[in-house]
């Protein structure tokens, strides 16, 4: 088991940064961080998402565990890697991802949906699998595979929110992936911050209840 899927059963929330800009990213990983989240990723669909993930790295060093996502290929891999990635996140599998993961110590975790994609990734060496699109599947879905794939670790990204994070992992996700409803743009751009933070300690206090 890797340092990072050990931080995640541990800390249970990675944050999505998606199209944040440049200007306010700092601020708002800092309002994340300030509140008790600590495993961000910044999707490689964003402009200067590996400038990002760098100084990241290098501004916040172990307070944070800071990955790529939206990992598509081998080529993006690369990419996020050499910019300092702790580990890959994806909404599909490619084994060639794994496999380059494996070989360089970078944790890979490739979106499935079926449970012959969650198997498959499995045996190509996933250490763990991201349950994608969670919205649309459902809570039942994923008590469903959980069933027969109980050995396998899930992260369920997609339909998060407070009323229901803690139903998540008493169905048995290890962890969720959470965007907008953790980083809300719209306070991010007006420089409040302090909702960030808040928010953020609201979604701990509600994924620590058993």
């Amino acid at each position: 088991m890797s340092q990072m899927l050990e931080r995640l059963q541990q800390e249970k929330i990675v944050a999505i940064f998606r199209f944040i800009e440049d200007q306010y990213a700092d601020q708002a990983a800092q309002a994340l961080l300030d509140g008790g989240i600590s495993l961000m990723e910044i999707t490689m669909n964003t402009d200067g998402a590996t400038t990002m993930i760098s100084r990241w790295r290098e501004k916040f060093g172990d307070k944070a565990g800071i990955g790529a996502g939206t990992v598509l290929d081998l080529d993006m891999a690369k990419e996020a890697v050499a910019a300092g990635s702790q580990f890959l996140i994806a909404p599909n599998l490619d084994e060639s991802v794994v496999d380059y993961g494996l070989k360089t110590g970078v944790p890979v975790w490739p979106g499935v949906m079926t449970p012959t994609e969650i198997v498959r990734a499995w045996k190509a060496g996933a250490e763990l699998v991201k349950v994608f699109p969670m919205a649309s599947l459902g809570l039942k879905y994923l008590t469903e595979i959980r069933a027969p794939l109980n050995n396998i670790p899930m992260l369920a990204s997609g339909g998060v929110d407070l009323d229901n994070i803690a139903e998540y992992f008493k169905a048995g996700a290890c962890g969720v992936g959470m965007g907008s409803k953790l980083v809300n743009m719209d306070w991010v751009r007006s420089g409040r911050y302090d909702l960030l933070t808040e928010r953020a300690r609201q979604f701990v206090e509600a994924a620590s209840v058993k």
